[in-house]
């Protein structure tokens, strides 16, 4: 199936620090394109994979699960972990969940974890209704877009598939119990004016995992795809220095 111009993945061999982006459901790689560009530029070794399902359309995405969007993701860590010193995961929304298993899976070997708005639960009533749902609808409205900046769009669907939406949920149950064998140096940008996460899925990774080394930043300026927000340069230039002084510890 034709992939959507700009959501092509994006892969930079370079130095011997990998770093791995993962993008969000129903979005594309095109949402951390710019973050990956600037991981590259500073000389790291990038992967960021679309997903399987993802760049193309909403009816492909749900014939997908949520095992074949963390197998991509896995693919692309052992790329990296192959001829990389230390590999960071880097994730935005669901790609924050996926980060998330990397590191869960991986625990004695990724270096570190960069979460921008993750997804762990959602309190939205509406979701409940998904399990059953899904066998009579297939699609609901979109999730993505929710960008502050004036001008700004992401590449991603207009309607959110339900058999997927409820894989992911499942996924969420999964990395959510295991969020305890978190234990590498973390930093998470999160948004207080975010329509999609809401700040219980912040709230609770941070009352979960066991990592001592944490950096919390707090995003004003962003809505929850923050990568292509107001604040995307401070997410950047943040997200740089925490891998370098990781790297240096």
């Amino acid at each position: 199936m034709q992939v959507i111009p700009g959501a092509e993945p994006f892969s930079h061999d370079a130095g011997a620090v990998g770093v791995l982006v993962c993008h969000g459901f129903t979005g594309t790689p095109q949402s951390m394109r710019p973050l990956a560009t600037r991981f590259a530029a500073e000389g790291f070794s990038v992967r960021l994979p679309r997903l399987p399902g993802h760049g193309t359309s909403w009816q492909e995405l749900n014939k997908t699960r949520w095992t074949d969007w963390f197998a991509e993701v896995d693919a692309a860590y052992a790329e990296l972990a192959a001829f990389c010193d230390r590999v960071f995961v880097v994730g935005l929304s669901m790609g924050g969940t996926l980060a998330t298993l990397v590191a869960e899976t991986h625990q004695n070997d990724v270096a570190g974890l960069v979460l921008i708005n993750p997804a762990y639960v959602m309190n939205n009533p509406r979701l409940r209704a998904v399990p059953l749902l899904q066998y009579v609808l297939p699609s609901i409205g979109a999730v993505s877009g929710d960008i502050k900046k004036p001008g700004v769009s992401e590449v991603g669907y207009a309607r959110t598939p339900l058999k997927a939406l409820r894989s992911q949920m499942r996924m969420w149950e999964q990395v959510t119990r295991d969020l305890p064998q978190i234990t590498q140096p973390v930093i998470l940008f999160h948004s207080p004016q975010d329509h999609v996460v809401p700040p219980a899925c912040s709230e609770l990774f941070l009352s979960r995992i066991s990592s001592e080394n944490v950096t919390d930043v707090v995003l004003p300026d962003s809505y929850h795809v923050a990568t292509l927000d107001n604040d995307a340069a401070l997410i950047e230039d943040r997200a740089v220095a925490f891998i370098t002084r990781v790297v240096d510890l």
